[in-house]
């Protein structure tokens, strides 16, 4: 599976992005995805997650503010997120969520907020 993720960019402080997946292969609509977050020096992190039956996990550090949505039938995730703050500022991926076996991660796509 190849993945693209885009749609970020910078915003200041309280801002909005939607950021899109679109991904090639017949097995995205068979896995949970996530959208996961890597700030510069920390590691990778798990930010929102959507099951099969379209049921949805967030960090708490998230909860509230993004929102995940699927469109199986273009092979797309979406990452919906509202009221950004600086802390936010990372390079956003997504893959399979909750398995230890990922797909290839692909670039990324930088998300900036400023204060």
């Amino acid at each position: 599976v190849q993945l693209q993720a885009s749609g970020g960019g910078l915003v200041q402080a309280g801002g909005s992005l939607r950021l899109s997946c679109a991904a090639s292969g017949s097995t995205f609509s068979d896995n949970a995805i996530g959208w996961y977050r890597q700030a510069p020096g920390k590691q990778r992190e798990l930010v929102a997650g959507i099951g099969l039956s379209g049921s949805t996990n967030y960090a708490e550090s998230v909860k509230g503010r993004f929102a995940i949505s699927r469109d199986n039938a273009k092979n797309a995730v979406y990452l919906q997120m509202n009221s950004l703050k600086p802390e936010d500022t990372a390079v956003y991926y997504c893959n399979k969520a909750w398995s230890s076996v990922p797909w290839n991660w692909g670039q990324g796509t930088q998300v900036t907020v400023s204060s």
